[in-house]
């Protein structure tokens, strides 16, 4: 059948008509229908939405001064999909970023052949690199925004502020233990992009809440003096660490912590660096406090028994045995007032009075000062010490605690204990942070007792025999405190070693005590390394810096008491005392003993003490030994010399 033009025509239309029909529904159905699937794919390729990160919070000492803040830097991605050449890619990134180059072209080529579109060359660059790249003008290196954490004196208070991760997530000291409030809320903004993913126009969806600020107790100007001090003290006797605390006993805030070594939060951990830089000593890590644990013991006396600090104490002439074991003083006295045992460092002295306080009153005791547990202190890690349970004592524990072994502690816990005596006998709780609310004081000890243990502390400073005579006087103001030496345990050999934990608490002014301050360094050797020598004058330093930062107003004129050979030598806990418990608490090592040179010419003592490695210093050029200190037969701690006098 033929169709006329009228036809062909009316076919064509129809066919016209049903092709827009066909488009018509077609638009319809992307236009009405399915609007919002493809309206999401396109805001999906054409759209990002971003974080915008929210500054950490920034940490304050108590002054104000900004110790850490987080400020804007650039971090370098690339997508490895738009990237020409990976090879010149991974060269000028390396090169310009101080990236290794093969590592680098591995990671473009992985990311690359899993069709990933983005991934992190260097996070947190230079200013100086951004500006590097930015000036190539390549297009596929891509840059972000993030937040960099500063520290902005350096390694100052390093293990009080701790640090961040790349995340910004607190990894140590107050970083990490106020995470949650430094931390803020990210916000988020929705960013539209042409073909080339350049961005035009911006639309916020939230705002960023920044971390909220901490207010720390640390003085920042004292901290410095503080690391400075303890830096000196632990390198002039060539020890292997330290750590010092400064602390108001009234309030329990923390004005300075300072360990050695340390480090600085601002530079990334090299690879080989030394892991115990990072370690809060203070805090983490406990050690046999040795005498100035005997102040706890006097202290029990005069709460428990009738003893006052004019009571006469037997000492043993210098030797003791006490079920089997046997303990010895650096000098012989036949007896002593309880306040010259305390002064003079009497080991037979505090186990005699130790034994008057006994096994619970002395346990008793031990825990009201805070020993055995944590301070609670807002610091990651705390060591709560070690105190054995009454029923885990033996025979010989109460001597052995009466002088500071079988118990271990931190310098944290001795800067509580000391505030009790300094502060009138209430149990204060330490704090770093100043919004930190603490449990309130608990009276511990009768304001009298403590009232008496600071005057008694006060001998060990002020009388010409004290062990803190020549070290702990400071200028223009009364001081009073406590030395302390004892042997480091080896616990992979099971004995006690050569070196010691040399320490130091005290606090000033006597009559009303503003801070109190300990020092303890770790690894000390031969009689320079005893508590006195060895940290006594850190505490002087720090105390006096402390003092004057507080306004405190002297309590004496400025004078300094001049040296003096009646100064007793030092503790009578080092190497000296057979009485720890058995392994793996052994007996404390005794020293060789000291010969007999009376009577011998110079040439003979030279010979004898060559032949058996004792150090001699002589007094006089001819004649024979008419007498030598210490006396013959008396145990030698390691390095210690003995002075003989010669004469006709």
């Amino acid at each position: 059948m033929e169709f006329d033009s009228t036809s062909r025509l009316r076919c064509l239309a129809w066919i016209v008509l049903g092709w827009v029909g066909l488009i018509v529904a077609r638009l319809v159905q992307l236009q009405v229908f399915q609007h919002d699937t493809y309206k999401q794919l396109a805001m999906a390729q054409q759209e990002r939405v971003l974080d915008i990160p929210a500054p950490r919070g920034p940490i304050l000492d108590r002054t104000g001064d900004r110790l850490a803040l987080s400020v804007p830097c650039d971090s370098v991605c690339v997508n490895p999909m738009r990237i020409p050449d990976l090879a010149m890619a991974s060269e000028i990134l390396a090169k310009i970023l101080d990236l290794d180059q093969l590592k680098l072209y591995g990671q473009l080529r992985l990311y690359n052949d899993s069709r990933s579109g983005f991934m992190w060359v260097k996070r947190k660059v230079t200013d100086a690199e951004a500006e590097r790249l930015r000036n190539l003008k390549l297009e596929w290196i891509e840059f972000r925004t993030e937040s960099k954490r500063v520290y902005a004196y350096g390694s100052l208070g390093a293990h009080v502020l701790g640090g961040v991760d790349f995340e910004e997530k607190g990894n140590g000291g107050v970083e990490q233990a106020l995470d949650e409030e430094l931390t803020g809320h990210a916000g988020s903004i929705r960013v539209t992009t042409d073909v080339k993913q350049r961005p035009y126009d911006s639309k916020l969806d939230t705002e960023s809440i920044p971390g909220k600020t901490v207010r720390l107790t640390i003085l920042a100007r004292l901290q410095y003096i503080a690391e400075r001090e303890l830096k000196k003290a632990v390198e002039d006797h060539h020890c292997k660490s330290g750590s010092l605390v400064a602390m108001d006993p009234k309030t329990g805030e923390i004005l300075a912590l300072a360990n050695y070594p340390t480090y600085d939060p601002n530079i990334r951990p090299r690879k080989g660096s030394d892991p115990t830089a990072r370690e809060n000593l203070a805090v983490t890590a406990p050690f046999e406090p040795g005498s100035v644990f005997k102040t706890i013991t006097l202290t029990a006396a005069l709460e428990t028994t009738n003893l006052k600090p004019q009571t006469i104490i037997p000492c043993g002439n210098g030797s003791m045995t006490l079920f089997g074991r046997t303990i010895h003083d650096h000098n012989s006295y036949p007896s002593l007032p309880m306040e010259d045992v305390l002064a003079r460092s009497s080991n037979i002295g505090a186990i005699n009075v130790g034994l008057r306080v006994g096994d619970a009153n002395m346990y008793e005791y031990v825990h009201r000062f805070g020993f055995g547990k944590r301070t609670g202190i807002q610091l990651p890690g705390e060591s709560g010490g070690l105190l054995r349970p009454l029923k885990k004592w033996q025979k010989s524990s109460i001597g052995s605690i009466a002088m500071g072994h079988e118990v271990s502690v931190t310098s944290v816990q001795l800067a509580q204990a000391c505030s009790v005596i300094a502060n009138g006998g209430r149990l204060v709780h330490p704090k770093i942070v100043m919004s930190t609310k603490t449990d309130p004081p608990v009276q511990v000890l009768r304001p009298e007792t403590a009232f008496t243990m600071r005057r008694m502390m006060e001998g060990v400073v002020i009388k010409p025999y004290g062990t803190g005579y020549k070290y702990a006087h400071i200028p223009g103001y009364t001081s009073a405190g406590k030395t302390g030496t004892a042997q480091i345990y080896d616990f992979k050999s099971h004995v006690y070693t050569h070196l010691y934990n040399a320490s130091f608490m005290g606090f000033a002014p006597v009559t009303d005590p503003a801070v109190v301050v300990v020092v303890t360094v770790n690894g000390a050797a031969g009689t320079a390394g005893y508590g006195g020598p060895a940290s006594a004058p850190a505490f002087r330093e720090v105390a006096a810096a402390a003092l004057r930062l507080l306004n405190v107003p002297q309590d004496k004129p400025d004078e300094t008491p001049e040296s003096t050979d009646d100064a007793e030598a030092d503790e009578n806990d080092v190497a000296l005392v057979d009485l720890s418990p058995t392994v793996p608490e052994p007996p404390v090592f005794i020293g060789p003993k000291a010969p007999d040179f009376v009577g011998m010419t110079m040439r003979d003592v030279v010979q004898r003490s060559a032949g058996e490695g004792i150090p001699v210093d002589f007094a006089g050029r001819t004649g024979v030994v008419r007498s030598q200190i210490p006396a013959a037969g008396y145990p030698l701690p390691v390095g210690q010399r003995i002075r003989v006098q010669l004469g006709r």
